[in-house]
């Protein structure tokens, strides 16, 4: 009998040890958080449900905002808030701007990955970046380099196409775009060729593998309570994400210092083409604090800006161009009335090399296909800040010091009440004013973000998916492998399609 006491002893610590935690999570998370106040928005769940629906998260956000476009998720210590509402997001991002930051709690989960970039710092760090990436953006230099490796590699895809549609072979285009971008992004930033596209280099393909996986993995924290214990055990995903992390800080700083021997020989040569070469000639400057791990930093930030958004939305654009053949034919037509040429089957180092800037700005309709793309499927779903002090929403609602304050980007594309009744449809046409293309506000088309952060390299990214687009449209038409295919995304940081794009292309 004492036998049997004892082990129903040793079986209720545990249980009682449990329920105490969990009447403790549950205080937490409703203590304080003025649940039933009409000023604070309506409660629909705790940030737990985000776990229940982690793989259609985007669309879970998007149908609880059809009801409640401002609402809340509670969370131990702090209320989260998710909204759609235009007023809200330029009240946050540009009106108020001064009263909203980063916050230590996403600082925390970022860190890892993004270190001390322009994404995930505030204040004097981010000015100092902004300042040097602004005027980096503004140079003809860059822009006329940029081009030209734009055109290389999109000759060098039509090229690698052009191989799989002879074999009448099914690809993977979202594969090609992502080598594609990658190899772009290392030559016009950091001046290396990687030649992801043509696979001579296999470290290039296992960095933007390892990158993409950390990118999913450190997102995944934001459902994950146990991440930070699984860290310091070195468990689970966590010592999957180190050991991709490690790979990636060694593939970095391996060119770092490549460049930084580069930079020595050619002392003499201000007219430093990339991004790094400028950046590499600021830190010997400041060599205390703009070191190789902030400069890692740095290259990272660059990356997920420059590879990640302009692949993904292009992913998205060719998938679209598929369900939607008119549209494709449209573009395939306004490339040929624009790119006028003596030959009806031009070659592509000619028809790549007659892309210029005059051309670019013509492709009107090709821009609004574009836009559209990213207004449904925005290359960032889903942004945030933390607020610094009490505030009031111009809708009314009140948020707490501390608060998290996260804009829907992926739900406001859906939102009738923002677009209109054919929202959910895509439609170029939407964007264009007597054939002419036509913006709208960036609190409304928050792709690009909005305010003092808006994104630096919105012009930079439409220029090399305007090119490459162009290439591949004016020389394939393109279907799906299966007709019936239902493409989803893979929940992260960037809008990535869960598995392979498989296309056909059929000559043009």
């Amino acid at each position: 009998m004492d036998t049997f006491f004892l082990a129903l002893t040793l079986l209720a610590i545990p249980l009682l040890a449990l329920l105490f935690a969990f009447s403790f999570l549950i205080h937490s998370l409703f203590a304080g958080k003025s649940t039933g106040d009409p000023e604070y928005p309506p409660v629909k769940g705790t940030v737990f449900h985000q776990l229940l629906y982690f793989n259609t998260l985007y669309d879970y956000q998007t149908q609880t905002a059809k009801t409640h476009p401002t609402f809340r998720l509670l969370a131990p210590g702090k209320s989260v808030l998710y909204t759609i509402d235009v007023r809200n997001i330029e009240h946050i991002l540009k009106t108020q701007f001064e009263k909203y930051s980063i916050g230590k709690y996403n600082q925390d989960i970022v860190t890892d990955l993004f270190g001390q970039g322009i994404f995930n710092v505030n204040g004097d760090k981010w000015k100092h970046q902004r300042k040097l990436a602004s005027y980096e953006f503004s140079a003809r230099i860059l822009r006329d380099f940029s081009c030209t490796v734009f055109r290389k590699n999109a000759a060098k895809l039509v090229s690698l196409v052009s191989e799989f549609s002879h074999a009448d072979l099914v690809f993977d285009m979202q594969g090609l775009l992502m080598r594609c971008t990658l190899d772009s992004i290392f030559k016009v930033g950091f001046g290396v060729e990687l030649n992801c596209l043509e696979g001579s280099k296999k470290e290039g393909s296992e960095f933007m593998k390892a990158f993409d996986e950390s990118n999913a993995l450190v997102y995944w924290r934001y459902v994950d309570p146990f991440w930070k214990i699984k860290r310091f055990l070195n468990i689970g995903c966590e010592a999957t994400l180190k050991k991709n992390l490690k790979l990636i800080d060694d593939f970095v700083n391996g060119v770092i210092k490549t460049k930084r021997k580069i930079l020595t020989i050619q002392q003499e040569s201000n007219d430093k083409e990339d991004i790094l070469s400028r950046f590499l000639m600021e830190s010997q400057k400041d060599p205390e604090n703009m070191t190789d791990k902030y400069l890692r930093d740095i290259i990272l930030n660059f990356m997920i800006a420059g590879k990640d958004t302009s692949a993904n939305t292009l992913s998205w654009f060719f998938y679209m161009l598929c369900k939607y053949p008119l549209v494709q034919e449209k573009i395939f037509q306004e490339v040929k009335d624009i790119t006028i040429s003596q030959e009806s089957k031009p070659q592509i180092e000619e028809f790549v090399a007659n892309i210029t800037d005059a051309t670019l700005d013509k492709m009107h309709y090709l821009h609004a296909a574009l836009t559209e793309t990213l207004r449904l499927y925005p290359a960032v779903p889903i942004d945030g800040r933390e607020v610094l002090a009490p505030d009031v929403l111009p809708d009314g609602y009140r948020l707490k010091k501390g608060d998290g304050v996260y804009y829907m980007a992926y739900a406001m594309g859906r939102m009738s009440s923002i677009w209109g009744d054919n929202a959910e449809e895509f439609q170029p046409e939407r964007w264009l004013n007597n054939g002419i293309f036509q913006p709208e506000s960036p609190f409304k088309f928050i792709s690009f973000h909005a305010g003092p952060r808006i994104c630096l390299g919105k012009d930079f990214a439409y220029r090399q998916m305007k090119i490459v687009s162009m290439a591949l449209v004016r020389f394939f038409r393109f279907k799906l492998a299966e007709e019936t295919m239902n493409i989803t995304y893979r929940t992260m940081f960037t809008l990535h399609m869960e598995k392979d794009l498989s296309l056909c292309a059929v000559p043009r």
